[in-house]
């Protein structure tokens, strides 16, 4: 982007986008890291993210909304402040998972994909967060999580309760 082209990015983002398309031998490979970055900074893919990305490196909006739609970590829509995924792949699935996923559902009062009233929360199930022998595990944003029970969820979700209130 020129310098006197708007971006809804930080400048640290922005620059962080202009080292990733020169690392790479084709801009198009920086594709996935500039959405996780974006990502991380603006909540969701916006309209406005993908058209700024897609600018960025060269392709079309279609081109990256292509790419995106692969990847179940990448979001069309805001999550909540705190995204806790819970892991029921085959390791924490035989150790407990479900009982931790329906655990989180009915103190969070959302399912799969949901978000809180209050925008604190929100809830997915994931195949793999590769804490296999720690199972059951969750992550919360970039917080690993393991050997969880059920009776375990609500010390859980009143941490970041508080850290949400700033606690």
């Amino acid at each position: 982007m020129s310098p006197e082209t708007m971006s809804i990015f930080t400048p640290k983002v922005s620059a962080r986008f202009d080292a990733l398309v020169e690392k790479y031998p084709v801009r198009r490979s920086a594709l996935v890291p500039m959405l996780l970055y974006a990502q991380d900074e603006i909540g969701y893919l916006s309209d406005a993210v993908i058209a700024e990305v897609a600018q960025r490196i060269g392709i079309t909006e279609l081109d990256v909304r292509n790419v995106a739609t692969y990847y179940s970590m990448l979001r069309f829509k805001p999550a909540g402040k705190f995204n806790v995924q819970v892991c029921t792949n085959i390791s924490c699935m035989l150790r407990g998972a479900y009982e931790v996923y329906e655990k989180f559902q009915e103190e969070l009062g959302i399912g799969h994909k949901g978000v809180t009233a209050d925008g604190v929360f929100s809830l997915e199930e994931v195949e793999c967060i590769g804490a296999c022998c720690w199972a059951p595990a969750i992550q919360v944003n970039y917080n690993f999580h393991d050997d969880l029970t059920p009776e375990s969820v609500p010390g859980i979700l009143a941490e970041y309760r508080g850290k949400a209130e700033g606690r």
